[in-house]
This record gives C-alpha cells, sequence and structure tokens, in this order.
C-alpha cells in the first residue's frame, strides 16, 4: 500500500483560538462596517485573509532571531541577509525594506512618473496603488484564459506577447518598464512559465525596456514549473529560481510570503546607478541602508527564510494543502478558479452568486457570508479592490470578481481546511436565498478595501 502524503514538519507551539457563535459574529461584522480587515483577530476562528506575513517560522528562524545584530549601521544581520538574497536570487545589489509595499515605494519613486504606462500581468492592489498615486496607468496584458476559471492552463499567470508588444508600441518612451508579478495572484496565484518570461525578455530587449519582477512568491512560482514546464522536472527549486530571475533586471520582495517571516521584503537589482538612485529613496522612507526599516533579528530570519522557503519538500506540503482545500471545494460542485493556485483558494463570485448585482460587491458578499458561517476570514479580490477610474472616478469591474481564501505557511492542519469545505458547502446549498449585497458608505481615495465602510442593502 503506498503511504499516505504527511507534513514535511512536526508542530512544536500552539496558539489557541476561540470558537464563536452566529449571533456574535453577525454582531462583531456589522460593527466593523461589514468589513473584514475592521474584525479583532480573537473574532476569527480560521483566519484567511492574507498569508502575508501570517506564517510560522521555524525552530532554526526563531533561534536565528536571539542572534540579530541591531547595529544601526553595518550590522552582521544585513550581510548574512544580503548574501542569502544574492545566492537565492543572484542579484548583486539589495536593499531591505519593511515590507513588499515598501519595496515597491523605494523602486517606482525611481522608475515611474506621471503620464508614465506600466504593463504587466494583472497588477496586485499596491503595485497599482503605486503606480496610480503617481499619475501612471497600468495596463493589464495577462492571457485570456486567465479570466475563464473553468479553463485549465497549466501558466495562467503568463503575459499575452501581443497584447505587450501592442502596449509597446503604442507607448514607446512612456513605457518605464514591464511587470511580471509571479505567482500571478490577482488571477488566482497563478504561474507564469520560465517560456514566458524569456519571449518577455526578448520583447523588453526589442524596445529597450527593463523588467521588473514582483516575487513575493517567486518560489512557488519555481514549484509549478518544476512540476508542469518541460525540461525542469530535474533542476532543483533553486536552479530554477535563478534561471527565471535571469529574465529580470529588477525584482520588489514581500519576505512575509515566501520567505516565511511576519515581517520584511527587500529590492534587489542589476545597475548599480539604479542601486544608487533607489538608495536615496531608500534613506528617506525606509532608514538607513543596511536595515531598511527591519531590526536586525528580522534580516537574520529572512536570510533563512529564503532557504526554507526554496525546499521542495517545504514547497510540496504547502501547496498540497492548499489542494486538498481547492479539491473538496470542487468535489462540491463550489465554482473556483483552476487549476488550483500556490497559495489560495480563488472562489468565483459571479458564478457562486450570480443573482447579486455586480454594483453590490458580489466577492464581499461571499466574504461576509462565510465569515457569518464559520468565523472563516478570506479576503476580495474584486471591485472593491479594484477601486475607481482615476479619471472617472467610476467603480471599476474586473473580469474575475474572486473571494480568496490565502492559506498561511506552516499554521493550520487539514481538519482546519475541512471546516472551511463544509462551511462553503453549507452556504453553497443556500445560495438562492442571498440576494443582495452592499452599498459604500465611505471610502479611501485610492487602496479604498483596506478601510472601506459598507452597509447591507
Amino acid at each position: 500500500m503506498e503511504l499516505p502524503f504527511a507534513e514535511s514538519y512536526r508542530i512544536k507551539m500552539v496558539e489557541p483560538i476561540r470558537r464563536s457563535t452566529r449571533a456574535e459574529r453577525e454582531r462583531w461584522i456589522k460593527e466593523a462596517n461589514y468589513n473584514l480587515f475592521n474584525l479583532k483577530s480573537e473574532y476569527v476562528f480560521v483566519d484567511l485573509l492574507t498569508d502575508s506575513g501570517t506564517g510560522a517560522m521555524s525552530d532554526r528562524q526563531w533561534s536565528a532571531m536571539m542572534l540579530g545584530d541591531e547595529s544601526y549601521a553595518g550590522a552582521s544581520s544585513f550581510h548574512k541577509f544580503r548574501d542569502a538574497v544574492r545566492e537565492i536570487t543572484g542579484f548583486e545589489h539589495v536593499l531591505p525594506t519593511h515590507q513588499g509595499r515598501a519595496a515597491e515605494n523605494v523602486l517606482f519613486s525611481v522608475l515611474v512618473k506621471a503620464g508614465d504606462i506600466v504593463p504587466g500581468n494583472s497588477h496586485f492592489d499596491t503595485t497599482k496603488g503605486h503606480i496610480e498615486f503617481r499619475k501612471a496607468r497600468a495596463v493589464d496584458c495577462t492571457i485570456d484564459e486567465a479570466f475563464d476559471t473553468t479553463v485549465i492552463h497549466p501558466f495562467k499567470g503568463n503575459v499575452d506577447l501581443d497584447k505587450l508588444e501592442k502596449v509597446l508600441k503604442e507607448n514607446g518612451p512612456r513605457v518605464p518598464f514591464i511587470i511580471i508579478t509571479i505567482t500571478c495572484n490577482s488571477s488566482g496565484g497563478q504561474p507564469v512559465s520560465i517560456g514566458n518570461m524569456k519571449a518577455v525578455r526578448q520583447l523588453a530587449d526589442k524596445y529597450g525596456k527593463k523588467i521588473v519582477m514582483d516575487s513575493a512568491r517567486f518560489a512557488e512560482n519555481a514549484y509549478f514549473i518544476k512540476l508542469r514546464e518541460d525540461g525542469y522536472q530535474d533542476k532543483t527549486i533553486r536552479e530554477i529560481v535563478l534561471e527565471m530571475f535571469s529574465c529580470a533586471d529588477a525584482i520588489t520582495m514581500s519576505a512575509k510570503k515566501d520567505a516565511i517571516v511576519n515581517i520584511g521584503g527587500f529590492v534587489a537589482m542589476r545597475e548599480k546607478e539604479l542601486y544608487f538612485n533607489s538608495s536615496v529613496f531608500e534613506v528617506i522612507y525606509e532608514g538607513f541602508l543596511t536595515y531598511g526599516g527591519l531590526a536586525g533579528r528580522d534580516l537574520n530570519a529572512i536570510a533563512l527564510g529564503l532557504y526554507e522557503g526554496t525546499e521542495f519538500d517545504y514547497l510540496e506540503t504547502r501547496i498540497k494543502q492548499v489542494e486538498y482545500l481547492g479539491n473538496m471545494l470542487l468535489a462540491h460542485g463550489i465554482p473556483i478558479q483552476q487549476p488550483i493556485g500556490g497559495h489560495a483558494i480563488f472562489l468565483d463570485a459571479k458564478r457562486f452568486l450570480p443573482q447579486v448585482k455586480k454594483e453590490e460587491f458580489v466577492a464581499q458578499t461571499l466574504a461576509v457570508h462565510l465569515y457569518i458561517e464559520a468565523g472563516v476570514r478570506g479576503v476580495e479580490i474584486g471591485t472593491l479592490l479594484a477601486d475607481r477610474d482615476p479619471v472617472t472616478r467610476e467603480n471599476r469591474y474586473p473580469e474575475l470578481e474572486l473571494m480568496r481564501l490565502a492559506i498561511p505557511r506552516r499554521v493550520y492542519t487539514n481538519n482546519h481546511m475541512e471546516l472551511v469545505a463544509v462551511a462553503l458547502k453549507n452556504i453553497w446549498d443556500r445560495r438562492n436565498t442571498i440576494r443582495s449585497g452592499f452599498r459604500i458608505v465611505r471610502e479611501a481615495p485610492i487602496m479604498r478595501h483596506f478601510t472601506v465602510e459598507l452597509e447591507k442593502i
């Protein structure tokens, strides 16, 4: 008999979580103005809001924390961190930041100006926010298959080369760089193939453009390449990572994902001139070049996390848990983005609740019902996150209206995944009784989904 798959770690410490009643959850979500970000964490039983900074660090990472060098400049912790980034990514010049959006802020302060056009594959919220804050425009060039959740394609995060070349031809000098997000979060945690990265590199060279990679989940992307792309089955994750990054001029990184830490990020690049120019904004926004808004102990944890996060056994355990939840939902007939992505399950809210009007925030409606049902907190990746058009101020309605269940790394057991699946099955069985959603009471002018206030219709 074949042995069943088991996690590649043992649990050494536990954290109690409180069960709540439906009546409590109905009161709490109303008090939170139906925004799941506003909930106190103790009001949540299974927290799948994000996989960013919510993972469980290893014993080696915790022990490294105790050896942090907290010197303001030139700390040994920085050198451990920088050497790890260089070895894993192949980039010479490294600037630590306190998280991924800070890395974007530092780099985009150099590269993006008003009137620019930044093409890429489904820019995520902070990426688009940093572009639009600078009066520039993000243009989505993802392949069409990504927008049909029923289509099976091994690399739904791929850039559509025809769409990209059209943008490059029409906008020429207004394009400062091309961005590739690996894996592509907004299209469902979908990977990008190395073949596609190399083809984008060729186009970038043809038009004299840089490539920046949003690399928060680079190791998960490499895992899918190993499993799905011809010629990579016998390569290690780290060999694949180096080949992926050979296609880029610079990367931004939220270490809170694939480096499995609670805080931290970085910018890495090849050009010394770009490093020098970025360093100016690093000092203004993040702190000195060798700490970048982080304690030495955090830098130590990131260094080890980069090595642990690129181990195949760890990645297999992590992604198989996501698959486990996804396969249970598919067995119930619940519509999700297929194939199952790396860090999360993305429910197709339009197919789940077709009777709810798009103006009433369908994915947010589903997320609120899931919280009330079982205390499970997901997040909307849809109209609220898409924000308003910066010119017309009209709501943007994305092709995909998704409710994301992001699985923290090394935190929950498969029993928790089973609870989530049953809760969604209960909602699925009574889905026709959900007739309306929400309207906005108050919103911020940019990245509104974090603080928006809603009321029931």
